[in-house]
């Protein structure tokens, strides 16, 4: 008897582990089950209302071109009978009813139905039902179809394994947050999938992608089925734009677009999550800076950027204890901090109120292009002022790209000179450049002072003209910064040509009194190790004189010599030497010292060379065959106020 197109199915009939199903046709005749003839394909059915049960759906290409479509579920109810069907459209979208597949036993599990038409009778094949724009529902019962215990997409709305999740991170409501998955179809359509975490039970959440980034803001290009709070799902078939524009899978990975998921269709307003998405998607890659305190005490934070796949970057301004209804504007400077200059991007502002910015890096105000890359190398720094009306008040400051600061330095002393209450510090930080930040920080300068600085060539013993010139010194801050790149001739000087020159620095006491030093410091080769060496200096003729030479050892191996006398007059100049022999024996001069001032009694030299240009270093001194005269003037150099043996004299 030939087949019909329609059928009445009336017994599953099990033979061995295989299920047939036996029909008869309109006449009361019995038909014979069909066999597997050829091949199959069988499609994943997923929980639904009871997370135990799922399963699959295997079709079949019989060899008379009939196919049949085996369903196989797990834990169903022994006793339970679930009618399924194979439904028009996605699972996500929803639709009208195709095929009907009779009904699943709960105590196998299992049902078998062959077919060669739709329920309207239109004829299907095996190959159309691979290609199939439709989805399979296995319901609860014939009295509850509402509930589903079991759904799978099939056919051309099979998913292919191709996946690709986005972050959803938190906006108003903390507790919120998710995921957003993008499978992909064999169509080359989508199945999006949103996940959230902590949604009210009875809340509905439209979502929707927007052209753009987050940051930036942007119009509505597709809209996904409301998020149901109760279970924080939605689904969603993705395959066309609102607008009607083609948009599937792979357009999704490329888009210029981001997610917002609102609180409900009546407040739009409020975001309870957020994801930037396709090309905007973060790469995971990110460059942090500190961005420090400047004129309001307790204002700080960090400047993060993060790379996009487009090579963009969000940049997220973060800031503790900004005013609660402040609007703080912010901007990307060129040069350095210490330098100074124009405007090149700017942020958006920051709120005083969550202390943070969200802005797009994509291109510098003038529409040059500034990504991830080219922040990470940018001459510049980020100032972040205290409002559009007060932008001279800087609440927080940064040196980025190759300004930042390596964690690199070096700190030098100051010493007083002649105002003994003033001292400080000169500390040059690395920059990724190569260049330094020099910050001179002095105690006891007077408010409202300005003090010009220098290095300058040559240890501060011997002096020598001015090498390099810093910012002057803010007497009421006692803070001087300056970058360091070049001297002021322009040769090349950075971070490890300062640790090497041949230097000093000079505080002077104004611009105007330049005579007037307030602190000083060897520097680089001249900075002193720590290692020295005493000898004490004997009264010899003239009775209450006496005191101590002391070589400092220097960086370079060379040494400061400092002589200190007590007792000698106060309009005095008392010439010093290093004498060859001990002082028994006596001997020439082979080292001349500076000449010791009377008033202070002290005398600071430079030793490098003897007199005739031999090497004379630290060791040599602790080596040296001689003695040493401090004589009581240029004209008595016969009488002698001091005296002591040296080096192996000692």
């Amino acid at each position: 008897m030939k087949l019909r197109k329609t059928f009445r199915f009336i017994l599953p009939i099990v033979m061995g582990a295989m299920l047939f199903t036996s029909c008869s046709d309109d006449d009361g005749d019995f038909i014979p089950p069909i066999i597997d003839g050829g091949d199959s394909e069988t499609y994943q059915l997923s929980s639904v209302s009871n997370p135990d049960i799922s399963g699959t759906a295997k079709i079949i290409d019989n060899e008379d071109n009939s196919i049949t479509v085996e369903l196989e579920l797990q834990n169903t109810p022994s006793g339970g009978m679930h009618p399924a069907h194979i439904h028009f459209n996605t699972a996500a979208e929803g639709g009208d009813i195709a095929i009907t597949l009779g009904t699943v036993d709960g105590s196998t599990g299992m049902s078998s139905v062959t077919f060669s038409t739709l329920d309207d009778g239109t004829a299907i094949s095996y190959e159309e039902l691979l290609d199939f724009d439709g989805y399979i529902n296995v319901h609860a019962s014939a009295d509850d179809l509402a509930t589903l215990v079991a759904q799978g997409d099939i056919g051309q709305n099979e998913l292919n394994g191709e996946t690709k999740v986005y972050e959803l991170g938190s906006v108003a409501i903390e507790e919120i947050s998710g995921t957003a998955t993008f499978s992909e179809r064999v169509n080359g359509e989508a199945l999006a999938t949103i996940v959230l975490n902590n949604t009210p039970a009875d809340g509905m959440h439209p979502g929707h992608i927007h052209m753009n980034t987050a940051a930036e803001g942007g119009d509505i290009a597709f809209t996904f089925n409301p998020v149901n709070g109760a279970t924080g799902i939605s689904n969603t078939n993705v395959s066309m734009l609102d607008d009607g524009t083609a948009f599937g899978y792979n357009d999704v990975l490329t888009y210029d677009g981001y997610i917002n998921i609102h609180l409900s269709a009546n407040d739009l307003a409020t975001l309870v999550a957020q994801g930037d998405i396709g090309q905007n998607e973060l790469t995971g890659e990110s460059k942090s800076y500190e961005l420090a305190s400047v004129d309001v005490e307790g204002i700080d934070g960090t400047a993060t950027f993060e790379e996009r796949v487009n090579g963009e970057a969000l940049a997220t301004l973060m800031l503790n204890n900004t005013p609660e209804d402040g609007t703080h504007p912010a901007h990307i400077h060129m040069n350095t901090a210490a330098e100074g200059g124009d405007i090149i991007f700017t942020f958006n502002p920051v709120n005083g109120a969550t202390g943070k910015s969200m802005t797009n890096v994509t291109a510098l105000d003038d529409d040059t292009s500034f990504g991830y890359d080219q922040v990470l190398e940018v001459d510049g720094y980020i100032n972040v002022h205290l409002s559009a009306d007060d932008l001279a008040t800087l609440v927080a400051q940064s040196d980025i790209g190759q300004n930042e600061l390596t964690g690199e330095a070096k700190t030098y002393e100051l010493g007083s000179v002649a105002v003994p209450t003033i001292s400080g510090t000169a500390t040059f930080e690395e920059r990724v450049n190569g260049e330094a930040l020099a910050t001179i920080m002095l105690e006891g300068t007077p408010d409202g002072g300005m003090h010009p600085g220098h290095i300058h060539a040559n240890s501060a013993a011997e002096s020598g003209d001015i090498l390099f010139t810093f910012n002057p010194v803010n007497g009421t801050t006692g803070m001087s910064k300056t970058n360091v790149a070049t001297l002021d001739d322009d040769t090349a000087f950075g971070y490890e040509d300062v640790l090497v020159v041949d230097g000093y620095i000079n505080i002077h006491l104004s611009a105007d009194d330049l005579a007037t030093l307030v602190a000083q410091g060897d520097i680089g080769e001249n900075e002193l190790t720590g290692t020295s060496k005493t000898y004490a200096l004997a009264t010899v003729d003239v009775p209450g004189i006496s005191g101590n030479a002391t070589f400092f050892e220097r960086v370079s191996g060379n040494a400061l010599a400092v002589i200190e006398l007590t007792g000698t007059p106060a309009d005095g100049v008392h010439p010093a030497h290093i004498h060859a022999n001990s002082a028994a024996e006596t001997g020439p001069i082979i080292f001349s010292f500076n000449p010791v001032d009377g008033t202070t009694g002290m005398s600071s030299t430079h030793v490098e060379i003897l007199d005739d240009e031999t090497p004379f270093s630290y060791q040599d001194v602790l080596g040296v065959d001689g003695y040493i005269n401090v004589h009581l003037s240029p004209d008595d150099l016969a009488t002698l106020v001091a005296q002591a043996d040296i080096g192996i004299n000692e």
